[in-house]
């Protein structure tokens, strides 16, 4: 569950910090092994690259590459985290007197890391590569022509489908527990629920008590039935779209 719960959480950050990750990639790569001075400056401030390349590569451009960025936070977060997570669990990070010990810390979390970074590191190379595509006029280091799927492919439906199947269940998770809780609570005679007053009651209950991780029981049974629901939905929809917009001419 560590793994799962840490991958996760990782992937709901990714969704808005990507575009800062997109703009990051562009101003490293600007002015590669050139003195200041002798290139162009497309990108002069982080502000200044949000709009240029919203203004010139689209709104859309700011999420290039989530798909491996998702991919790439859910392994390396997923293994970092983890892996701490269990050795931690598992009583490896205390001396034998049972308190913490900082050096066994530092090593689990260094050796946690080193098998993230190392396993992700592929997928982060392909994150780069699609971050750093851009218009010929606002262009910087060296361009890949990679593109993941070809257009119209049903391949770039299912996997668009996939993303937003981890976004539902990550926004909508808390209220199905609760909703789940609500529903079999014990009740007396008039049928008046005894555990919560309503929604945001058992919200507040849940976290008080639980903590924000009890808001999130039962997440990966959750995906892999919301995952595949929203996946198919969205898929077979995009298909239908494209089969009424071929046939319709």
């Amino acid at each position: 569950m560590d793994f799962l719960m840490s991958g996760l959480a990782a992937c709901g950050a990714c969704l808005f910090t990507n575009p800062l990750e997109v703009v990051k990639t562009r101003m490293q790569l600007q002015g590669e092994l050139q003195s200041p001075g002798t290139y162009q400056r497309h990108y002069r401030n982080v502000f200044h690259a949000f709009i240029t390349i919203a203004k010139v590569d689209g709104l859309a451009a700011l999420q290039k590459g989530l798909a491996p960025a998702l991919l790439y936070q859910f392994l390396m977060n997923g293994i970092r985290l983890g892996t701490y997570g269990l050795a931690e669990a598992g009583g490896y990070l205390n001396t034998a007197e049972g308190t913490l010990s900082p050096s066994r810390s530092a090593a689990a979390g260094a050796l946690a890391g080193v098998m993230g970074a190392y396993l992700g590191s592929p997928i982060y190379m392909v994150k780069t590569h699609l971050q750093a595509q851009a218009a010929s006029e606002i262009a910087v280091g060296h361009q890949y022509k990679h593109r993941i799927f070809p257009p119209q492919s049903w391949k770039g439906a299912l996997t668009a489908a996939m993303v937003s199947g981890v976004v539902v269940v990550l926004a909508m998770t808390p209220f199905d527990v609760v909703s789940t809780r609500i529903y079999n609570q014990p009740t007396d005679v008039q049928g008046k629920g005894l555990m919560y007053r309503g929604i945001l009651d058992a919200l507040l209950q849940t976290a008080r008590t639980e903590g924000i991780f009890g808001m999130y029981k039962g997440i990966g049974a959750s995906y892999f039935r919301l995952g595949p629901h929203t996946i198919l939905s969205l898929f077979f929809w995009d298909q239908l779209r494209i089969l009424y917009y071929t046939y319709s001419k």
